[in-house]
C-alpha cells in the first residue's frame, strides 16, 4: 500500500509539504489464530444510526468507518461538535465494529498459557525453556553453519514421539528440507543412542517405538513448492494425527536464492504469506512449528573508535521477525569440551525473545547421542 502524507502546522494553517511513503501493516489475529476478514465497508451513516447515537458528523466526507481513524481527534471534535470524551467513545465504538473478535495476548495466543511442552531431550536445556518448546506459536532457531541447529531439530523429531508423560506429544514429525539432503545417517545414529540420551524414560518405552517410521521428509526447491507442501501435504498429516511437529530447514535459503535486492517488496509479501501459513498450522492443529534460520552479518558504522566488528543477526530482517513468537539462537563458541574419547565444540543456546521466557543462555555440546546441556561442577570442569 502507498500512503499520501501531508504535514500541517500546529496552528491549522494550509499544508506546507506533501510526500508519499510505503505503508505496511499486519492484520490482527482472532482468538483461534486466523486472520480476520477485511475491515467491513460499513458506511458512516449506517454506523452512526445502528451502532452509536446519531451525531452532526458530516458523513459525506467519509465513505466508511475505518476512515475515521485517519483523522485526528481534534478535527473530529471540530467537525462533529462532540466533546473530547464523546469523540473517544465514538472511536472506541468504531474500533469494536472493525474488529469483531477480542484482542489476544501473546502468552494466550496459540495455547502458550497451557502447560503442554515438547521436551528437547535434555533436562538442562528444558530448564532454560521452562519445560521445552510450547505447543502453539512459531519457534525460530537461528545460528551459523555447524552451530548445531539441525542436530537439535532431529532430536526434537525423536522427542515428539514419546508419550506425553515423558514430555513428548505421542505423535510424529514432518521435516521439510529446502537445502541439501536430509541427514538420514545422523538420524539413525541418534535413534540407536536414544536409550543413552533419554535416561528419564524406561528403556522398554524407547525400544518399543519405531522412530524412523514416524518421521516424514519433504523437499521444497522453491517457494511455490514450499507453499504447496505447507498447504496440502503437511495439513493432511496433521489432520490425521500422524504428526504434531513441523520442522522447516531452512527458511532463508529459498528467499536468498530467489530474490535480489530490488525485489524487496515481493520478498516481504512472500515472507508474510509464509508466516501466516505457519501460524495457521500451529493454531489449527495445536502443534509445534520449528523454523531453522540462517544468520547474516551486520556492521555498525557508528563505531569510529576502532575496527568495525560484525554483529551476527538472524536473516530475513524485521518482516520475518514479526512472524515468529519465540526466537532462539545457537552459537558455536571458541572452545571445546572432552568426554571420554569424544570431543565437541561448546555451543550456547540463547533465548533472544519469547513472551514467557526471560533472556538467557545455556552452554551445550553435541555428542554421539545428541545435544546435551553443560553444567559446571565444583572443580571447574563442564559436565553433561
Amino acid at each position: 500500500f502507498r500512503c499520501d502524507v501531508t504535514t500541517r502546522s500546529s496552528c491549522g494553517s494550509p499544508p506546507f509539504t506533501s510526500f508519499q511513503l510505503p505503508l505496511f501493516f499486519y492484520l490482527p489475529v482472532d482468538s483461534v489464530g486466523h486472520a480476520p476478514e477485511p475491515f467491513p465497508i460499513l458506511s458512516l451513516a449506517d454506523f452512526l444510526s445502528e451502532v452509536v447515537a446519531p451525531t452532526s458528523l458530516p458523513t459525506a466526507r467519509f465513505s466508511s468507518v475505518p476512515e475515521l481513524f485517519g483523522v485526528p481527534a481534534l478535527d473530529l471534535q471540530r467537525l462533529s461538535g462532540l466533546s473530547r470524551t464523546d469523540v473517544q467513545l465514538l472511536l472506541s465504538a468504531a474500533a469494536a465494529t472493525c474488529r469483531p473478535h477480542p484482542a489476544v495476548s501473546a502468552v494466550n495466543y496459540g495455547g502458550l498459557a497451557s502447560n503442554l511442552r515438547l521436551s528437547v531431550g535434555c533436562p538442562v536445556l528444558d530448564q532454560l525453556l521452562r519445560g521445552g518448546l510450547p505447543v502453539g506459536g512459531v519457534t525460530e532457531l537461528s545460528g551459523e553453519s555447524a552451530a548445531g541447529k539441525t542436530q537439535l531439530a532431529l532430536q526434537l523429531c525423536l522427542s515428539v514421539q514419546l508419550p506425553v508423560q515423558y514430555r513428548g506429544l505421542g505423535s510424529g514429525a514432518v521435516y521439510v528440507c529446502t537445502e541439501g539432503s536430509f541427514p538420514v545417517t545422523r538420524l539413525y545414529q541418534l535413534i540407536s543412542e536414544q536409550p543413552r540420551l533419554r535416561t528419564d524414560v524406561p528403556e522398554s518405552v524407547v525400544t518399543s517405538l519405531r522412530f524412523s517410521d514416524q518421521i516424514y521428509v519433504e523437499h521444497a526447491a522453491d517457494l511455490d513448492s514450499l507453499q504447496a507442501c505447507l498447504s496440502r501435504r503437511v495439513p493432511l498429516l496433521l489432520a490425521r494425527g500422524l504428526v504434531r511437529l513441523v520442522v522447516l530447514d531452512s527458511v532463508a535459503a529459498l528467499f536468498r536464492s530467489q530474490f535480489q535486492a530490488d525485489d524487496w517488496l515481493e520478498r516481504n509479501r512472500q515472507i508474510l504469506r509464509l508466516g501466516a501459513k505457519l501460524q495457521q498450522l500451529t493454531s489449527d492443529f495445536n502443534s509445534v512449528v520449528l523454523v531453522i534460520n540462517q544468520v547474516t552479518d551486520v556492521f555498525d558504522s557508528s563505531n569510529r573508535t576502532g575496527p568495525v566488528m560484525p554483529q551476527v543477526v538472524p536473516a530475513l530482517g524485521l518482516s520475518w521477525s514479526n512472524q515468529v513468537l519465540i526466537r532462539l539462537m545457537m552459537r558455536r563458541l571458541q572452545r571445546s569440551v572432552h568426554r571420554g574419547h569424544q570431543r565437541s565444540a561448546v555451543r550456547q543456546l540463547v533465548v533472544e525473545f519469547a513472551p514467557h521466557l526471560s533472556r538467557g543462555g545455556q552452554e551445550a555440546a553435541v555428542w554421539r547421542e545428541g545435544v546435551r546441556g553443560l553444567v559446571t561442577v565444583s572443580h571447574g570442569q563442564d559436565e553433561t
